[in-house]
């Protein structure tokens, strides 16, 4: 088991495909995009079934998501999903994308075994879209959450960050979008992650902003009070229920002492927080002939050395050196 000093249970594996994304939303990168990884830097298809395999047999991982940057660029998704789902005992399995290409690929996806979707949209207006990710994709995000939908990757889940000046207008139609197609919609605080490091606390646009914006249209009561557990989102019965909406205070309603999330990177590099400050190398070790046991090893030690919490708040944070797109969400 990943245990670490701390007694959390990392049961979670978010695993990222890619650095490369297709959008350029601020909250991630720039307009001009970043130096994306050499592509001899980057795990190959074999070497992450290898790890995902280690860490679902021998350390306890029972949820796999693929993340990027965005996966739907990984040429190989659709044969790393089919492996994975294949594994005993079987994970479950997700990704988190941006939707663009999903329309083509969610029939293929659910095929392989794909459990279910998250997709980014943070807009409804194409204008907006376009000065918040720099691409007129708003339609092809859109088309992707519908194949989602038809193809049975349920329940779809649906991300929105809110920016201030941007769209935290767009709250209730956001979530009235959701409601009348069936998907679940999370609202996630924007969080210091950002290539540019431009990410205010004094700016964004915090949780109880958030549910405030909803309750002047919705009544929101909270669902299960007390059963949150490892789960990030705070969950909310909307009119009563049965529709629900999240909220991810990831910076005013930290929840790290439950996490129960790794991470592992597109050139193999193990991170036990997404605020991590070090990683710790699988890529040498499966390069170097390292052994299964060699490798669960390194992956335990790595895990046990994870921080009480992300520490946002103390005058000594420092940001990841990483952004978003290289960590992987």
């Amino acid at each position: 088991m990943l245990v670490d000093s701390f007694g959390r249970v990392a049961t979670d594996l978010r695993v990222s495909l890619t650095d490369k994304c297709n959008l350029r939303c601020g909250y991630c990168m720039p307009p001009e995009g970043l130096d994306w990884l050499p592509k001899p830097d980057l795990l190959t298809a074999d070497e992450i079934c290898r790890l995902v395999e280690i860490g679902v047999r021998r350390l306890g991982i029972t949820e796999v998501r693929y993340t990027g940057g965005e996966p739907l660029l990984r040429r190989e998704l659709t044969e790393i999903v089919a492996r994975t789902t294949a594994l005993r005992p079987r994970p479950q399995v997700s990704i988190t994308s941006n939707g663009i290409g999903l329309a083509r690929l969610a029939e293929p996806l659910a095929a392989a075994g794909l459990d279910r979707v998250n997709i980014s949209l943070d807009t409804l207006d194409r204008q907006t879209f376009v000065r918040l990710a720099h691409r007129d994709r708003l339609p092809d995000v859109l088309a992707g959450l519908a194949a989602a939908e038809r193809a049975g990757l349920r329940p779809v889940k649906v991300n929105s960050v809110l920016m201030r000046g941007v769209n935290e207008h767009e709250a209730a139609g956001l979530l009235r979008f959701c409601l009348e197609r069936g998907y679940e919609l999370r609202f996630i605080e924007q969080m210091p992650l950002d290539a540019q490091h431009g990410w205010r606390r004094d700016t964004m646009v915090t949780a109880d902003e958030i549910l405030g914006m909803l309750n002047g249209h919705f009544s929101l009561t909270p669902d299960e009070p007390g059963e949150r557990g490892s789960a990030p989102a705070e969950i909310f019965l909307v009119d009563g229920g049965p529709a629900r909406v999240g909220v991810i205070g990831s910076v005013t309603r930290p929840f790290c002492g439950a996490c129960d999330r790794v991470r592992l990177t597109a050139d193999g590099q193990i991170r036990n927080c997404l605020f991590a400050t070090e990683e710790s190398d699988l890529r040498a070790a499966l390069r170097g002939s390292a052994s299964d046991d060699e490798i669960a090893a390194r992956w335990t030690a790595a895990v046990r050395g994870k921080r009480a919490g992300h520490g946002i708040d103390d005058p000594a944070f420092l940001r990841p050196a990483r952004p978003m797109s290289a960590i992987g969400g």
